[in-house]
């Protein structure tokens, strides 16, 4: 038995596939999905999910927002979301310096609150390059 795992963003379908397991970056901690999970309806953080299909992990990066546990099916509606292929390490490096960087020179919160959520999402995409290759 398998899981549906459907990853929705505003402006397309991301993930639309069967897996044995998925682990969600939920805002209380990481979240394992198996199939027969109870019904969940969960607030998702920046971070990495993991999709484990033929006891591969293929890591896809979610940018927040929520994801609903029924009858085996997993529907994850979500800010923004990158695949692996999407990502660039170079460049989240980089975002990942400049972010911490703007980070340390602002003064009101709302800069801080915004700098703090880039290095979130640096992090998230340097933790996903991450993870197939080691």
């Amino acid at each position: 038995m398998t899981l549906n795992i459907r990853v929705i963003a505003p402006d397309r379908t991301v993930w639309d596939a069967n897996a044995e397991e998925v682990i969600l970056p939920s805002s209380t901690g990481q979240l394992g999905i198996l199939t027969g999970h109870i019904p969940l309806l969960t607030a998702l953080d920046i971070g990495v999910m993991r999709v484990r299909i033929n006891k591969e992990w293929i890591p896809i990066v979610l940018l927040g927002g929520f994801a609903e546990v029924e009858n085996n099916k997993i529907t994850i509606l979500v800010n923004g979301a990158e695949e692996l292929e999407d990502i660039d390490a170079e460049i989240a490096q980089r975002s990942l310096e400049e972010a911490s960087a703007v980070f340390a020179e602002a003064t009101s919160n709302k800069a801080k609150i915004e700098a703090t959520q880039n290095i979130r999402k640096a992090k998230a995409r340097l933790q996903a390059l991450a993870t197939v290759t080691t």
